[in-house]
C-alpha cells in the first residue's frame, strides 16, 4: 500500500473530532510530501533540528507538532514556527518556551505530558504536579505560551486492559485539569493513542492520535 492509502484508510477510520499528528521522524521529505499531495497537514517529529530542517524544506502551510522529549536548550531552533509542543513535563520548559515564544512574537500552544504508563522510561509529570503549576500565579504571567491541554503515553504492552487503564488515568487527569481557570489554560485536546492502540485510545477519550508506522511504513533506524 502506498502512503496515500494507508493515510485514507486511517483517516476513514478515525471519527471527525480526531486530529491525526503523522510522525514523520526519521522519514525523507520525499515521503512526507506524498503525506502532504494526499492532504495530510500535520506532520509530528521528535528531535528539533530535523523538524526544523524539514521545516526550512518544505511548504509553509504544514503544522508542525514536536511530539518527543524537548531539551530547553533547542527550544529556540523551533520557536520560529512549531504550532503543538506535546511532551513539556516540567515548569521550566514552559518558562524557556515563553521566553523563545516572545522573542519571536508568538504564542505558542503545549501540551502538559502526564505519566500515566508504569514503564520508567517514559517522561510526564504527575496529576499533582500539573495541578500545582496551572494553579500557580507564576503560570498565569507566561503570556506567550498557551497550556490546550494533556498527553501521555502507554506502556509499551499487548495487555489492552492496562491500556485502558492508563489511558482513562490520562482522561480523568485532563477532567480534573479542566476545572482549574487561568488565562493561558484552554484545555481542549487529549493527546494519545500511536499506530497500535489508537483505536483503544480514541475509546477513552483522546482527540488527537500520533501515528508512524501505519502510514509511513515500519520507521528507518538511524
Amino acid at each position: 500500500m502506498s502512503i496515500k492509502d494507508n493515510l485514507e484508510k486511517i483517516k476513514s477510520s478515525l471519527p471527525s473530532h480526531v486530529t491525526l499528528v503523522a510522525v514523520s521522524k526519521t522519514k525523507p521529505l520525499s515521503d512526507i510530501m506524498e503525506a502532504y499531495n494526499a492532504g495530510q497537514r500535520v506532520f509530528g517529529e521528535n528531535k528539533i533540528q530535523d523538524m526544523a530542517e524539514k521545516y526550512e524544506a518544505l511548504p509553509k502551510d504544514i503544522e508542525w507538532h514536536m511530539i518527543g522529549h524537548v531539551q530547553r536548550n533547542k527550544v529556540k531552533y523551533m520557536a520560529p514556527f512549531v504550532s503543538l509542543i506535546h511532551g513539556v513535563d516540567n515548569f521550566k520548559l514552559l518558562e524557556e518556551i515563553d521566553k523563545q515564544a516572545k522573542k519571536n512574537k508568538r504564542i505558542i500552544d503545549c501540551l502538559l505530558q502526564i505519566k500515566i504508563a508504569e514503564e520508567d522510561s517514559k517522561f510526564g509529570m504527575t496529576l499533582d504536579e500539573a495541578l500545582e503549576i496551572l494553579k500557580s500565579g507564576i503560570f498565569s504571567q507566561l503570556k506567550n505560551i498557551r497550556v490546550t491541554g494533556v498527553m501521555g503515553m502507554a506502556t509499551f504492552i499487548d495487555d489492552d486492559t492496562q491500556i485502558t487503564n492508563e489511558f482513562n488515568v490520562l482522561k480523568s487527569a485532563f477532567e480534573e485539569l479542566k476545572k482549574i481557570e487561568a488565562p493561558n489554560f484552554q484545555p481542549k485536546t487529549i493527546s494519545m493513542g500511536m499506530s497500535g492502540d489508537y483505536p483503544l485510545a480514541i475509546a477513552c477519550g483522546s482527540n488527537m492520535v500520533r501515528i508512524g508506522s501505519s502510514i509511513f511504513g515500519e520507521r528507518n533506524q538511524h
